[in-house]
Order: C-alpha cells, then structure tokens, then sequence
C-alpha cells in the first residue's frame, strides 16, 4: 500500500526564506533527514549525503529535520549555530516538539525518508551507512518518474546564511605551550590555530576538517618522531602531527575513510580527543563508542576499551560501554573521560572503567551534590585542577562543574558560558574554550563553588504500547543491486537488552536473525528497549572489486506493557517502501 508523506511541520525553517510545504515540492524527490547535533551517527549521515545531494541536484531536495534530545537543542539559536558549524547546506526544519518525527514514526537519530515526486513514502531507512541505497533507489526511480512525466526538476530552496568573520569560529580545544603560546583546535576554519601569549594569531595550520583535541607530546617523544602536536583530526577520520617548527603537518593514523564493522584499526571514525596517558596517545574515537590507543614510536593502534555497543555499562575494557567520548584527562593512574550521549564523567584505571556521574543515555540536567544524585548534561570537555579535582566542560547547560574525587561531590565554577568545550589550566586561571561565542575565556580558579540544583531531565520520546508477548521485526532490504551477503557466515546480527533488566523476561542478548520473540514482564510495566542490529550486503555481481557495506543501527525505544498493546514491534533498518 502507498503511504502518502505527511506535512512538515514545526516552529520555524533555517537555511531557507520562508517556509516550505511537501505541495511545493511536488515534482521532485525529498529526501527527510531526522537529525539532532549532539548525535555523531547524524553528523556522519551529514557527510556522507554530501555527494548524492550534489549528483541529484536537480531532481532532489534534502530537507533537514531537527528533533532535538536534549534540551540545549531545542534552543533556536542553539540550533541555528549547529547549522553553521556543521556545514548543513540544506533546508532545516525546526521540530522541537517532535511533531514531524511523530508523524513519520521516526525512532531512531538519524532517519532517513525518501518522497516521490507524487508526494509517496518510497524509502526508509535507520541509522548511518544508507547514502548508497539512497543513490541506487534514485538512480532507479529517477529514470522511472521521467518517463511518466511525473519528474519536474527545480531549483534549490536552501538560502545560505550570513556568517559574520571572526579570528576563532567554533573552537574545540586548546593546549598551552611552554612558552605561553596557545594553539587552539579551531573547528569552524578547519584549522589549528597558534595564538600569542596576548592572544593574537600568530599562525594558521590548515589541512584539516573540523578537528576537535590536541595533545602535546613529551620532549624525548617529540624529538624522536619529529612532530609535537597530535590532532583530532574528526571529519578526516584521521589523527595528524604537527611539527611546530617548520609547521609540517602530516597523516599519523587513518586512510580518510570512516571505520566500518568488519574493518582494522588502519582505519578510524570521529576521533575526538587525544590526550598522554602513560607511554602513549589515547584517542577517544567518538564514531564508535570506544577508547583507542596510538603509539607515537611504532605508528600503530589499538583498540583499549568499548565494544562499539553506545551507552554506560562500567566493567573490564573489553566489556564496557561507552557514549560518544568526547574530552579526556589524564591524572597519574587515572584517564577522566567525558562521556557526552550519557551526560556523564568517568575514569579507566587499571581495575577497569568507572562511572563518577551520570546514569545513561536519557537522563541529564544541572545538578549538584553527592555523585549520585548529580547530574550534567552533554559534557564535552575534562580538565585536571591543581587540587586534584576535575572540572568539566558542561557544554549544553553552559557551565563550568567541578567534581571532586576526594569527596565524591559536584558544584558548579561558573554559568552563562556559550557551549564550553574544552579547558586548560593557566597559572590561578581556567581557560574554557567557548565554543559558541568563539572564544577563549579565563576564570579565576579561586573563585567560590556554589551549589546548584538546577533541573533534572528524561528525554521525552513517544512511548509504544506493547503487549507482554512481543515480536520484534528490524526490516532490511539490500540495495538496489545488492544482495545480502553471507560469505563470511551469518549476514546479520541482533542483539537486545532492556532498561530495566527485569522488563525482559526472554529474548535478550545475541542473535544473527533480524527477528526475535520477547516475553515482557507485566510486573515491571515499563522501560526501555535496547536493540541493536546490522546487516552485510554485496553487489549481486561479486567477484573482484565488488562494493559492501555493513547497515548498522541502535534504537533506544520507550515502551508500556498494555493487555491490548501492540503484539508486533517493526523496525526499520533500511529499504524501499
């Protein structure tokens, strides 16, 4: 049966001059990308639709749909700003309250819907991964539409923003040299940047795309490799050195490509922050959920912690969970991590991986107090005090924390900071990197703590009635082109779990079929389903040089147990409608 697409609608459009209704588009495809700027598999969806965007430029129009998680995003300017700094040259819709991504029954960050020229769902797809599918159904339903008549290319509604020069534009991070020199990751310029002790631009090193950490290495490491400097290099996939005194940068690690399942450690996805810890780099590579290393002297890397698997699980390296880390901290036998998806700081030691604040991935807020009851929200950034406290880059409620491990208490060192990302001590003074006001900003460490007991926040997602009796179905149809591959074994995996444990009875853990009966406990009421899935296609040709891909996906999905509750749960991971 054909699904007509339902209206857009929400509180206002960015990157266009009024707004734009599905009618006005009759005649060519529009692709629904779901977003929200906090979620990296969106900012990875970004980039890969680049190139299909500019091939069907005539016959497709992306529309960005912004249904936010967190309550920072839902802030227009907030909004406004992540559109500028992640390079989105389409239309963006603003649905803070989830009105759109309702309508299209959208579950997951990112969701992709593609629309006919007659205004019918004929696509659908979870996760990131999906650009190839997209541009085998068009390359298919192109030529279709043409012939019927139905096809009437036009121009693109996207009205570029005016964006006002600045030395600094979305900073990340920044690191002191000896010497009283700073250089700053400048995300937005694509550039690091080196600044006077005073703080003007001394100069511009370029190469890069929106890199985000920087790590000093130490002198004897320096001088036998020949750079000082390791860099984030994020949209890269890439970490990079710079050499300081000829101002060299090079490719240390990564092929430019983003890390898939099934790939090697040649390869690397979102590379966020880098920090020295013991006899290495550690690497938080945000793209998959995990914590790498890098070693200066050998060139090689390695996975240290994290399965791929995103949330908060505590335990052995190989076991943990981790969330999108985005800032980390070394402290003797300590590594401090910024956990952002979970709101929350962690550290590794030896015995393992452990959580200091924070409960998951749908909690957060602005509080302070014992460890377990405070609370963050979005941190991207962790800093080491002379104290031995740590202070936290509160990046989306605008404030800088301070958590102290002696006494397992939070507080909060200074609010009405724009988007802080990252820090680094300077004498008496903490130097915040702020990200949104395109600044570094000093705060006197001798200032008063206070205490704040803000807010608390779930994030509010539709909530599915189900029946205690569950059949869970993820749809995969391979690309146009493709078939399933299972040369290697099993071409699929699934693997469920459940906040809280309890609310599944059967049907937890791992499987390699994209279907599974869950028994529900009606005791329990309610939580939250964890489910996993992916799926390998090949082309139908094979042989040498053939194209595969892995689709992959994490659905968070609230749900109710009710006695005439839906008995099928239906997820998509990608295909034609």
């Amino acid at each position: 049966m054909r699904v007509r697409a339902p209206e857009l609608v929400g509180r206002g459009w960015l990157n266009t001059d009024g707004p734009i209704s599905l009618r006005d588009l009759r005649g060519r495809f529009v692709l629904l990308d779901f977003w929200t700027f906090c979620c990296i598999n969106c900012l990875h969806v970004l980039d890969e639709l680049r190139p299909v965007e500019e091939k069907y430029a005539d016959e497709l129009v992306v529309i960005g749909v912004h249904s936010p998680k967190f309550v920072h995003e839902a802030d227009p300017d907030a909004l406004a700003a992540a559109v500028e700094r992640y390079s989105v040259h389409h239309p963006v819709l603003d649905d803070p309250e989830l009105v759109t991504w309702q309508a299209y029954t959208a579950r997951a960050w990112p969701t992709l819907v593609l629309v006919d020229p007659e205004g019918y769902v004929v696509g659908q797809y979870a996760g990131e991964g999906h650009a190839h599918a997209v541009d085998a159904l068009l390359a298919e339903l192109v030529e279709d539409h043409r012939a019927r008549g139905t096809l009437q290319p036009g121009d693109s509604p996207y009205v570029a923003p005016v964006v006002e020069p600045t030395d600094l534009r979305f900073p990340a991070k920044a690191v002191p040299l000896p010497d009283g020199r700073v250089l700053v990751a400048d995300a937005g310029h694509d550039e690091v940047v080196e600044l006077s002790a005073a703080g003007d631009v001394v100069r511009r090193f370029d190469g890069f795309r929106e890199p985000n950490g920087l790590c000093l290495l130490p002198d004897h490491v320096a001088g036998e490799v020949g750079y000082d400097v390791v860099v984030a290099d994020t949209v890269h996939h890439q970490l990079r050195g710079i050499a300081l005194g000829s101002g060299e940068v090079r490719v240390l690690a990564g092929d430019g490509a983003q890390w898939m399942q099934g790939d090697g450690t040649d390869r690397l996805s979102s590379p966020w922050d880098v920090a020295w810890w013991g006899d290495r780099v550690w690497v938080a590579m945000a793209g998959i959920h995990q914590l790498w290393t890098f070693d200066p002297l050998t060139g090689s890397t390695e996975v240290a912690a994290g399965t791929t698997n995103e949330g908060l699980l505590d335990g052995p390296p190989a076991e943990a969970w981790f969330a999108q880390t985005s800032g980390l901290a070394a402290a003797g036998d300590r590594l401090w991590l910024a956990d952002s998806e979970t709101s929350s700081l962690r550290w590794v030691d030896v015995d393992g991986v452990h959580s200091a604040v924070g409960s998951g991935l749908f909690d957060f807020g602005f509080r302070d107090g014992p460890a377990d009851q405070a609370l963050l929200q979005h941190p991207l950034g962790v800093t080491v005090l002379p104290d031995g406290s740590v202070a936290v880059c509160d990046t989306y409620n605008g404030a800088v924390r301070r958590f102290d491990p002696a006494t397992g208490a939070m507080s909060t060192l200074a609010t009405d900071l724009t988007e802080p990302s990252g820090a680094y001590v300077a004498g008496e003074h903490l130097v915040v990197v702020e990200s949104g006001a395109h600044r570094l900003t000093r705060i006197a460490l001798g200032a008063a703590a206070t205490t704040t007991d803000g807010f608390a926040h779930t994030t509010q997602r539709p909530v599915t009635a189900v029946a205690a009796g569950l059949q869970l179905v993820v749809a995969f149809e391979p690309p146009p082109g493709q078939k399933v591959d299972d040369r290697f074994g099993p071409p699929s995996q699934l693997l469920v779990s459940a906040t809280p444990a309890a609310l599944v009875r059967e049907g937890e853990g791992r499987g390699t079929d994209l279907f599974r009966t869950l028994v529900l406990d009606p005791a329990v009421g309610e939580g939250v389903l964890h489910i996993a899935a992916r799926a390998a296609s090949c082309d139908i040709d094979g042989g040498e040089g053939a194209a595969c891909r892995m689709h992959q996906q994490d659905w968070g999905v609230p749900v109710r147990i009710e006695a005439d509750g839906s008995t099928v749960l239906a997820l998509p991971l990608g295909g034609a409608s």
